[in-house]
């Protein structure tokens, strides 16, 4: 038998838990409910199909993804989701994202992805929508182009609006 070697610091007992029931190989759910729903919330449908938080601890939060494409271009989103789940939660509880990939359990279909609330869609310019269809025709996987293309729309949304204000 082995000798336990104690801790000197008290260990939470969500990891004594988490380590128990993998020991035991019991299927468990890791991250907390309200965490789960601030995501969806926070990324849309479509990417929370592909995601799923894993583990909330000390301010860094752990997502699995389900292919390198994602998590490739999620690693350009994190500033914003970031930004999007404190807004969300209404504390600054989140400060780091960590993406990793790892098998998405199957969810139920939900309803389709719509513009976040207070977001208008403006005309866009020939030029962007020009330069929009050049730089995504690259991208194959049809869910990813369009959650990209929605981006790209959010931002160059974003980039006229400070052109307004600033007399451009």
């Amino acid at each position: 038998m082995r000798k336990r070697t104690l801790s000197k610091k008290p260990e939470p007992l969500g990891d004594i838990l988490q380590k128990v029931l993998k020991k035991m190989d019991i299927p468990h759910n890791r991250a907390d409910r309200r965490i789960v729903d601030l995501w969806e919330r926070a990324v849309g449908t479509q990417i929370a199909s592909r995601t799923i938080p894993e583990n909330l601890r000390r301010g860094s939060l752990y997502v699995l993804v389900s292919t390198p494409v994602w998590l490739h271009q999620l690693q350009f989103l994190k500033e914003e989701i970031l930004i999007k789940l404190n807004e969300l939660s209404g504390q600054n509880e989140f400060r780091r994202l960590f993406f990793s990939i790892g098998e998405i359990p199957e969810q139920p279909s939900r309803a389709p992805d719509k513009p976040p609330p207070g977001f208008v869609m403006q005309k866009l310019r020939a030029r962007d929508r020009q330069m929009m269809e050049q730089s995504l025709t690259a991208i194959r996987d049809p869910e990813l182009r369009e959650a990209i293309g929605r981006a790209m729309v959010r931002e160059l949304t974003r980039r006229r609006e400070i052109q307004k204000r600033q007399g451009f």
